[in-house]
């Protein structure tokens, strides 16, 4: 069960970073690549908070303690 968790942890941390990669992209603060399709477009913003969150979520069952 202990590999299961590294796994949802990790999953978890990739999608905070991807969704706040996103958000910064669809709020035009974050200029990278030049020529994306997501640039200042608040539907990446909208989908960046909801990766993020349910990055968060998935750290959080993972930490989660299973009771005996």
């Amino acid at each position: 069960m202990g590999a299961f968790r590294g796994i949802l942890t990790i999953v978890g941390v990739a999608a905070i970073l991807v969704g706040g990669l996103w958000v910064l992209q669809g709020l035009d603060i974050v200029r990278w690549p030049a020529s994306s399709f997501m640039l200042g477009d608040t539907v990446w913003t909208r989908n960046g908070l909801f990766l993020s969150i349910l990055g968060i979520v998935l750290i959080l069952f993972a930490r989660k303690r299973r009771q005996p």
